[in-house]
């Protein structure tokens, strides 16, 4: 599987370390930047991840931040897009099987490396049902226009 990883400076730390995991799990990471701890804008790393994944169809986006919570803005404004925030396994899960989320997103301040882990393993294995959450899902991507 490809996964399109992306941090700002507040996130970049545990980027690197769930980088290392999916690499040991035998993905194909990309990572977008930013490759320092230096203050950097969010909004640029959300943008790039959310566009590599719009383009690559069956691939996924990481996104880490301080908080998680700028980051995932940024990239929910990409029609196609659908990251979620997560703190916790059973978030990543669901959020996988009943929204089809293909962008994980955490807060590296907030989440720890142990927990973020098993954060990122529940949401690569989980995959989504389809059936009753599929028109759900149908309706996120429903434009201003109604398409």
């Amino acid at each position: 599987m490809k996964i399109y990883a992306g941090s700002d400076h507040g996130g970049f730390e545990l980027k690197k370390t769930l980088i290392k995991r999916i690499q040991e799990l035998g993905h194909q990471v990309e990572d977008l930047g930013t490759h320092s701890a230096a203050s950097c804008d969010y909004p640029d790393y959300a943008h790039a991840v959310a566009a590599n994944v719009i383009a690559e169809p069956g691939s996924l986006g990481l996104l880490t931040c301080g908080s998680g919570i700028g980051i995932s803005i940024a990239a929910n404004r990409h029609h196609g897009i659908r990251a979620a925030l997560c703190h916790c396994s059973l978030e990543a899960e669901l959020a996988r099987r009943h929204n089809d989320a293909n962008v994980l997103v955490m807060g590296g301040r907030l989440v720890g490396e142990a927990l973020a882990i098993d954060i990122l393993e529940k949401f690569l294995v989980a995959e989504f049902e389809g059936g009753r959450h599929a028109g759900r899902v149908q309706k996120i991507e429903i434009t201003q226009e109604g398409h």
